[in-house]
């Protein structure tokens, strides 16, 4: 049983007329009538009368009432596909880390969804370690992150690079300061990271190589919050300038003349699988915003920024 067939018989019904169903589907009359003994001897049972006018019989009635609904169904059905086949359509599972969780992504997939409604995104915010292992279980279609240590699997394209600051707050003996060294910060006490934390691993590194000493700190896991807690005078934080901006009232972001990192936010992925069209679709917007934002930044801040 063919859906032609159906549309033919329906046609047929709808018009009381051989003759004027050939005309409106563009077959010719045997070719209507070759469809309607089909579909009956497929079905096993008369669906039509004909005579002077075109009566249905029982069995007709019935199947005239539930082909539309089954033409309705596959036409359905046949959009969804084609959305899904064009990327339109179907579920993202990606991973992303902060700050661009909170800072970037909402304006970035607000956009994307009012171009693209029939896509349903499923965020899972975390560090890059946790990301990476749920790209390597398949549990996430990508991740946006700092770079992890990679598996065999996974490859990382970076991106965005994030510059780093210093924030203190008002009554802070440095709050005046435009500007400082590392070995300034002798005798602070420091927000930290947790220890798995890139970012914090390489600050620890260059805090030790400059202070020539321990440091004593307070460990924050979540650096959005970090500015609260400088606020309130905890202590100092070397963060990314996103997580820490807009500032909150009473406190100061300083330069650091001379730390040398920051950050690299970017695609992580596992090499084997072949993402979805609606997760490639995701992915390449998101990739083109981070790529402008990085562009945008050396133009205004005259830097020349590496992403290796």
């Amino acid at each position: 049983m063919e859906l032609r067939m159906i549309k033919t018989f329906q046609t047929v019904v709808r018009l009381g007329s051989f003759q004027q169903a050939a005309e409106v589907l563009r077959y010719s009359q045997p070719t209507i009538t070759m469809h309607i003994q089909k579909l009956e001897s497929d079905l096993g049972t008369k669906l039509l009368f004909r005579g002077k006018t075109i009566q249905l019989t029982e069995a007709g009635r019935v199947f005239h009432e539930r082909a539309d609904q089954l033409l309705k169904d596959y036409d359905s059905l046949s959009s969804t596909l084609n959305d899904l086949v064009q990327g339109e359509a179907g579920q993202v599972r990606f991973g992303i880390s902060e700050p661009t969780a909170s800072s970037r992504m909402p304006g970035i997939l607000s956009d994307f969804l009012s171009r693209h409604p029939k896509i349903q995104p499923s965020l899972k915010i975390g560090d890059s370690k946790m990301l990476n292992r749920l790209v390597i279980d398949e549990e996430l279609d990508f991740a946006v992150c700092p770079s992890p240590e990679l598996h065999v699997d996974t490859e990382f394209e970076p991106l965005l690079y994030e510059p780093m600051g210093l924030l203190v707050y008002d009554s802070h003996p440095l709050a005046s300061r435009k500007d400082i060294m590392l070995h300034e910060l002798k005798n602070e006490k420091f927000l930290l990271t947790p220890p798995n934390c890139p970012f914090r691993i390489r600050i620890e590194k260059q805090l030790y190589e400059s202070l020539n000493e321990a440091f004593h700190g307070i460990e924050v896991s979540s650096i959005l919050a970090h500015k609260h807690y400088v606020q309130a005078g905890l202590g100092i934080s070397i963060a990314p300038i996103l997580t820490v901006t807009p500032l909150v009232p009473g406190t100061r972001l300083i330069r650091i003349a001379d730390l040398d990192f920051g950050p690299v936010a970017g695609i992580l992925r596992k090499r084997s699988v072949k993402l979805g069209s609606a997760a490639e679709k995701l992915l390449g917007e998101i990739r083109d915003a981070l790529r402008s934002e990085n562009a945008d930044r050396q133009l205004d801040d005259g830097l020349a920024i590496r992403l290796a």
